[in-house]
């Protein structure tokens, strides 16, 4: 949905409409909460981008966030919004799946790269 939104350049209300229509696994398959998530970290992640971004340039020295692999920005984004709103996943838990989603849809190094930016937005957060 990220994916779609960012780079198709298509509203978030748009993404949401015509994204399960060409899922794998069908969403039927999809537990109705698990669907619900999914659409509510997308739509978070696209209402609050402009709070969510220069955390993430902070922590990101010497990196501009546009010159960054677009799936590794999306998944940076996705896991600072779980940071910010989602207090009920533990930061060990949006770690590891924000390197899973990287290790599925980016490469080694940037496996590497979001591991060591979230420690450090994770740390920096813990201490505000």
């Amino acid at each position: 949905m990220l994916y779609q939104w960012e780079v198709g350049r298509a509203s978030m209300a748009d993404v949401l409409r015509t994204f399960w229509l060409h899922d794998e696994p069908p969403a039927s398959e999809l537990a109705p909460d698990h669907r619900a998530f999914a659409e509510a970290l997308a739509t978070g992640v696209a209402g609050h981008v402009g709070g969510l971004d220069p955390i993430i340039a902070e922590a990101a020295e010497h990196w501009r966030l546009e010159r960054m692999n677009v799936m590794d920005r999306l998944i940076l984004r996705l896991a600072v919004y779980e940071f910010l709103h989602e207090r009920d996943t533990p930061s060990r838990v949006v770690i590891n799946e924000a390197l899973e989603l990287a290790r599925t849809f980016s490469t080694d190094d940037a496996v590497r790269f979001i591991n060591g930016l979230l420690d450090a937005i994770r740390r920096r957060l813990e201490r505000e």
